[in-house]
């Protein structure tokens, strides 16, 4: 799952890349409206970050033109902060609105519920090889049918729906299993240890990482 920026101050630009990486988030950066307008209909993003003042295409510009093609959601920042920019932004299509200056947790709390939402609607899933499909329940790796149950299919849903964040053992055992999760349990390495033999160990692209001390991540196999 991969966002893309649209700002063209370097130095708040080179902040928010840092921040999202860190925070498992894949993210590309373009500091012009037109390159970054073409790059959103040229790609696939789970969600677009678009400052405002842009140069070459301003950003309700952005917005505009898009919207008569994608679907993407859009999380505008801009450092106008009055009712008629904000009821501008919503009604060409913007999912969210955050107004400059901004803290860092902020953008990244109303990234990932984007993404979330997105996640959440979409019914099939595809990341490097492996397809995974919703509605049937099913998921395949280069073409291959991989056989699930029921409780790996959502651990697998899971993993993607995040994919390129680290989850911590935590939060995948209150999102899957629905319960609080126990130090002394290794319900979660085990279920990830037999997710694994089914969707890495025939394949020479490993997908599922284990992020030493702090849990799992779904790769997108770009190496």
């Amino acid at each position: 799952m991969k966002i893309l920026l649209i700002e063209d101050n370097a130095g708040t630009q080179a902040w928010l890349v840092k921040g999202l990486r860190e925070a498992g988030i894949q993210v590309d950066a373009v500091a012009d409206g037109r390159d970054g307008l073409q790059l959103a209909l040229e790609q696939e993003y789970a969600l677009i970050v678009l400052d405002i003042m842009l140069p070459g295409m301003d950003g309700w510009q952005v917005l505009r033109t898009l919207r008569t093609a994608k679907s993407t959601p859009v999380l505008c920042l801009t450092a106008r902060d009055s009712v008629a920019d904000r009821v501008k932004g919503l009604e060409l299509g913007a999912d969210d609105y955050l107004i400059k200056p901004f803290s860092f947790a902020e953008l990244l709390a109303r990234v990932r519920a984007q993404l979330r939402r997105h996640s959440q609607v979409a019914s099939q899933l595809t990341l490097a090889d492996l397809q995974i499909d919703a509605l049937r329940h099913s998921a395949s790796r280069a073409g291959t049918a991989i056989n699930l149950t029921p409780q790996e299919f959502a651990l697998l849903w899971f993993l993607a729906s995040r994919a390129g964040e680290i989850l911590p053992r935590t939060l995948i055992a209150s999102e899957v299993w629905g319960i609080n999760f126990d130090s002394e349990t290794n319900v979660v390495d085990v279920a990830i240890r037999r997710l694994r033999r089914k969707i890495d160990d025939p394949c020479e692209v490993k997908l599922i990482e284990t992020v030493r001390g702090m849990g799992y991540r779904l790769s997108v196999g770009e190496g």
